[in-house]
């Protein structure tokens, strides 16, 4: 069924009598398949309000984020969270659409400078699981409305509510960038040539390494690109040979890469996402390795955030994980054998089970995704 405005989402959701599967561009497949009917709000879309002096926009969750990046294009803005597109990734077609990116909390290699898709939201509406249209936030960033839900539906992906329209901080794009690009380092070294980078004065905005080598980014005016591109070129020269790319259309191309996972486009394995402490990720990747084949590693955030493929139907969380892992892409056989989310303590497990009982008190809004 698809929807064409809150209203009639509304008297949906109110009235259904069984589960309901939450979809709206339909590109980020992952979690355990959702039963039910399912509830089309990709029609709930359009920009409301764009007011570029206030960087602020506010839109229908079903709005194609490709219409949302080019109006703050037109006027020199950008989301800064450099939402990542999973199309590639889980071979799915459709739009991302604004609902979709914020129920993912999706955040490309940018995040270790600009932060996460949540915190870039100022603001949601979203119908619950009884069917209230439930309002939280507004379009500043210190509007104080009481308990923050849009931070709390950042990453629930549609289990606590349907969102119906997000306000968001956005960012002026900056006049230039490059990226460091070094070839030739494991994974040790990798991780220190980025962890140095990130540590220096120089406001690295992306630290990734894989099979397209260990790339570090630097953006803002021209002179201080030149100059602070220079200097990590310098610093980082103990660890191997270090090219500077320029141009903006080959910088975009190669960030974009990693942040729509290109390495892993097409490829037939299954793919695990860990979010760890950048020092832990070469001893993670290690132990992986030992314990199986592994086809592919991404690095991002610099380290922090670890993308791995491995041959289908094998579950990679290893016994003991200071973090968290997902099963992003496998089969549907496999997403319902393996937990696709990290296992979550007693007490973070009886708070979830709280917020969910809260707001979707029979149990109806894309039941066991995430379980």
């Amino acid at each position: 069924m698809r929807i064409s405005s809150e209203e009639e989402l509304s008297g949906v959701v109110r009235d259904a009598t069984g589960p309901l599967c939450i979809r709206g561009g339909g590109t980020r497949d992952i979690g355990r398949p959702a039963p039910g009917a399912v509830i089309d709000v990709s029609g709930i879309a359009g920009i409301r309000i764009y007011e570029p002096g206030a960087l602020t926009l506010v839109a229908g969750a079903g709005t194609p984020l490709a219409e949302v990046e080019a109006a703050l294009a037109a006027e020199g803005q950008r989301l800064a969270f450099e939402p990542a597109d999973w199309r590639g990734l889980l071979g799915t077609e459709g739009v991302p659409t604004l609902g979709g990116m914020v129920a993912s909390n999706a955040s490309g290699p940018r995040r270790v400078q600009a932060g996460a898709c949540r915190d870039a939201l100022l603001g949601v509406r979203f119908v619950d699981g009884a069917g209230a249209i439930v309002k939280n936030g507004g379009r500043v960033m210190k509007n104080v409305t009481g308990y923050d839900l849009a931070r709390l539906l950042a990453g629930s992906w549609g289990t606590l509510g349907i969102m119906t329209e997000v306000s968001l901080k956005v960012l002026p794009a900056p006049e230039a960038a490059a990226t460091l690009v070094m070839t030739g380092l494991d994974d040790a070294q990798a991780l220190r040539a980025m962890t140095a980078a990130l540590q220096s004065p120089f406001d690295v905005s992306g630290a990734a390494h894989g099979d397209i080598g260990t790339l570090i980014r630097v953006e803002g005016f021209s002179q201080s690109v030149a100059y602070r591109s220079g200097k990590l070129a310098q610093m980082l020269a103990p660890f191997g040979a270090v090219t500077v790319e320029r141009d903006g259309e080959s910088v975009a191309a190669l960030w974009r890469d990693v942040r729509d996972l290109a390495p892993f486009r097409g490829t037939p394995g299954d793919v695990w996402r860990f979010s760890v402490k950048p020092s832990d990720a070469p001893a993670l990747v290690d132990g992986l390795r030992r314990a199986g084949p592994v086809e592919r590693v991404l690095y991002d955030w610099g380290g922090g955030l670890v993308w791995v493929e491995t041959a289908p139907g094998r579950d990679l969380r290893p016994e003991r994980l200071e973090g968290h892992a997902t099963l992003m892409r496998a089969s549907t056989e496999t997403r319902a054998r393996i937990a696709p989310f990290q296992p979550e303590s007693a007490p973070v497990a009886a708070i979830a089970a709280g917020l969910r009982a809260r707001f979707d008190p029979r149990g109806i809004l894309n039941p066991g995704r995430m379980g």
